[in-house]
């Protein structure tokens, strides 16, 4: 990394494959809510606002990483705590109704991984619900869900791994200060010193 570059204009989120899940997401679970949850039942805003939290705390992080690598670490920690909540949400659903709830290896779950893979759009989910029972609706956010929890740890692992290797804005601008001046050495990306790197190879 250049030094020079600490404010890398990012937060390009809508690229994400993770945020682009959660908005279909967002979209079933919205349509799912009000269709199969009683007027008044106060679950149904917890589903949509869990929903909702999952992804603009992806976006919002994407942006403020700009200016801030530990406020996008928490951030995009939130839209998986939010995300779980939801995953119970759904589960509760079916479990209180004895609905049955697919397994890893039926059928359904396959194909429903196999859907997610090639249809990214929300729209593509909403009313989703009116084809379909509450069960197989339920089940295919349930797939969805656990298909986001896979996503969105990785893209925690990357960020907690660009944190240890850039440090946080503090440091970046510190560096790229010293280096303008001539008195900081560049950094490479795994964060060390390219004239300490090339001191070992002499």
């Amino acid at each position: 990394m250049n030094t020079t570059d600490f404010l890398p204009q990012e937060g390009n989120y809508r690229k994400l494959h993770v945020f682009q899940l959660a908005e279909c997401i967002y979209a079933l679970t919205y349509d799912f809510a009000h269709k199969h949850l009683q007027k008044g039942d106060r679950t149904i805003d917890q589903m949509i606002q869990a929903a909702r939290s999952g992804k603009q705390n992806i976006a919002e992080g994407s942006v403020d990483g700009i200016t801030s690598r530990e406020m996008e670490l928490k951030l995009t920690n939130v839209a998986k705590s939010s995300m779980h909540e939801l995953l119970l949400d759904y589960e509760d659903y079916l479990l209180t109704r004895r609905l049955t709830r697919w397994s890893v290896d039926d059928p359904r779950t396959q194909q429903t991984r196999s859907y997610t893979r090639t249809h990214m759009l929300p729209e593509q989910y909403q009313h989703m619900v009116d084809t379909r029972s509450a069960e197989t609706a339920a089940n295919i956010a349930i797939t969805m869900l656990h298909q986001f929890d896979v996503l969105i740890t990785s893209l925690i692992e990357a960020q907690k791994r660009r944190f240890l290797a850039e440090g946080g804005i503090k440091e970046q601008m510190y560096r790229a200060r010293m280096q303008a001046r001539g008195g900081y050495p560049n950094y490479n990306q795994s964060g060390q010193s390219t004239q300490s790197s090339r001191s070992d190879q002499d």
